[in-house]
């Protein structure tokens, strides 16, 4: 069984714990869903799989890759496989945009955040997930990671005002992440014993996060932004 195998059998509350970070970017997508009046047309730019197609069932969802991330996902049900940095759309014809933790695997994120800001309509909004404290993943495609100032520079640079950004948790929850990694280390008929000593550590870590009052270290950022007028 592999490890997206096990963790869809943990309970909900548990595998929130555990995947902090991904919990916190499907609590965002779903209040920035409800927050859209019915018929918005919204890009999701980078939409993968269209996990989060089901947030906007009110909504002209259209989800758009390039396609190449990952080789074992299923990219048959995007609306329109395009580069983020040349989108074939007109200008602002979206009111809002999702772009979910997408931005590190451009070879030129600012360039994909002026083409969104582009296709938007003046006063649209934009909601970003982008990670800080993460492993490389879906390489070579792998470029990025970014501070909260540089994701707020990118994002200003681009035509974007009020911006917002909120960290994913601090150093605690980081450290409790990164324990339960250390579980792939070992040999699969070791993981049994490595977890009594990593997982009762990694699931108490988070407890302590509020010491992180700065959170210099998080996992990623929670960002959101408005097209300028």
């Amino acid at each position: 069984m592999n490890r997206a195998a096990i963790l869809r059998c943990l309970p909900g509350p548990l595998r929130r714990h555990i995947l902090f970070f991904e919990a916190e970017i499907e609590r965002a997508v779903a209040v920035f869903a409800r927050s859209l009046d019915p018929g918005s047309r919204v890009l999701d730019a980078g939409a993968g799989e269209g996990r989060y197609a089901g947030f906007f069932p009110n909504q002209r969802y259209c989800g758009v890759d390039l396609g190449i991330g990952d080789a074992a996902w299923n990219y048959r049900g995007l609306d329109v496989v395009a580069d983020l940095a040349a989108l074939p759309f007109p200008n602002g014809c979206f009111d809002a945009c999702l772009n979910i933790v997408t931005l590190e695997h451009l070879p030129d994120p600012g360039a994909a955040l002026v083409e969104i800001a582009r296709t938007l309509k003046p006063g649209g909004r934009v909601l970003l997930a982008v990670p800080h404290e993460w492993e490389v993943h879906q390489a070579p495609h792998d470029y990025f990671r970014f501070t909260r100032h540089g994701i707020s520079h990118l994002l200003e640079r681009a035509g974007f005002s009020s911006v917002d950004v909120e960290p994913a948790g601090g150093f605690f929850r980081l450290l409790s992440r990164r324990l339960l990694n250390g579980l792939q280390f070992f040999p699969p008929l070791l993981v049994p014993v490595a977890a009594l000593f990593l997982a009762p550590p990694a699931l108490l870590l988070p407890g302590f996060d509020f010491l992180d009052r700065e959170r210099n270290f998080t996992l990623g950022y929670l960002c959101t932004a408005v097209r300028r007028s």
